[in-house]
């Protein structure tokens, strides 16, 4: 028989899973309860808002334009090394956005890789950059680079991805070499990749719970990591309590199921063609040789498959090189050579 104390106990069991698998609402900036907006927001055709900031000079007044999208658990305010007079020289202007959910660009759960590259090329265009533009992107950043050479190649006038990271599950990766750069995450990485790949509704009850690891920082970063960040007394980020502030889900989580969880709408090794075989541009992978995030193992195969990628191996490098001054200077010198 049934009792009522078996009932309630079940109706409390079904209520706690329910609750642990389903995420917070977030709190919208600009909203009621939410966090206020204090930067520039261009509204986009379907009613959201991206948030924005300018470093170098001035877009009326720059030779060259360059759209650039952060990492994980990042934001528009990411520290940028480049000195005032090396942007004043060359006469550029880095226009530097919240991607969707992050800061105070508005959520968006249909967020997908694809989509990635039309935020970027709406930005554009709200903010008048002009019919084309380079693009930079960081990390799981770049994979908005790669939507952008799939799916708006005509507005481009160069491309680079630093430490662009990788899904391990592309179909035209050999599962060898997928096996040996996934092997090389900690445990607590490849368990949390795996649940949003293959169980991506339990993901948010797994990134809260606390009984085992997840995604810590703890071993992630090489020597010359670690050099960068004792350089930075202020950190990667400008304000990293604005990062996260209208919740995770639609932020961190969303990243890493869009980028891992999800299956692409494309592969770059067999669905994206050359955007620039006349020359006129450039498109540029680089990369870590002690990145301990993204294996170089990984981005020097996609070169080797797409050999007009222009590929830059840092020896020594880690996963935090754009954040180091020579190095920038090195990334944005060769994005704009011709």
């Amino acid at each position: 028989m049934i009792t009522p104390i078996g009932v309630a106990f079940a109706v409390g069991l079904l209520g706690w899973v329910y609750r642990s698998l389903k995420p917070s609402p977030s709190k919208i900036c600009g909203s009621e309860n939410g966090p206020p907006v204090t930067s520039p927001r261009v509204m986009l055709n379907d009613g959201r808002h991206l948030a924005y900031r300018v470093f170098g000079v001035p877009k009326e007044e720059a030779q060259y334009k360059i759209i650039m999208c952060h990492g994980f658990n990042s934001s528009k305010d990411m520290y940028l090394p480049a000195s005032q007079e090396f942007m004043d020289e060359l006469k550029i202007c880095i226009v530097l956005y919240d991607r969707a959910g992050y800061g105070e660009s508005d959520p968006y759960p249909a967020r997908s890789v694809k989509s990635e590259a039309f935020d970027i090329q709406e930005l554009a265009d709200k903010l008048h950059l002009g019919t084309k533009f380079y693009v930079i992107g960081c990390s799981i950043g770049a994979s908005g680079i790669w939507s952008c050479l799939k799916y708006i190649p005509q507005r481009l006038l160069g491309a680079s991805l630093v430490v662009p990271f990788a899904n391990f599950w592309w179909p035209s990766v050999p599962s060898a070499l997928s096996r040996q750069a996934f092997r090389k995450l900690p445990q607590s990485y490849q368990r949390t990749f795996q649940i949003a790949h293959y169980t991506p509704w339990l993901y948010h009850w797994w990134i809260t719970q606390k009984w085992f690891p997840t995604l810590g920082a703890d071993g992630m970063f090489s020597d010359s990591d670690l050099e960068i960040l004792k350089r930075l007394s202020g950190g990667l980020n400008h304000n990293p309590e604005k990062v996260a502030q209208q919740g995770e889900h639609e932020s961190l989580n969303r990243d890493i199921l869009t980028v891992l969880g999800e299956k692409w709408e494309f592969d770059p090794i067999i669905d994206v063609s050359n955007p620039f075989p006349d020359n006129n541009g450039s498109v540029h992978i680089w990369q870590g040789s002690e990145d301990r995030v993204v294996a170089f193992e990984f981005n020097r195969f996609i070169a080797e498959k797409l050999p007009w990628i222009q590929y830059h191996e840092v020896p020594d490098g880690g996963h935090l090189i754009i954040h180091d001054a020579e190095k920038f200077e090195a990334i944005i010198r060769a994005l704009l050579a011709r």
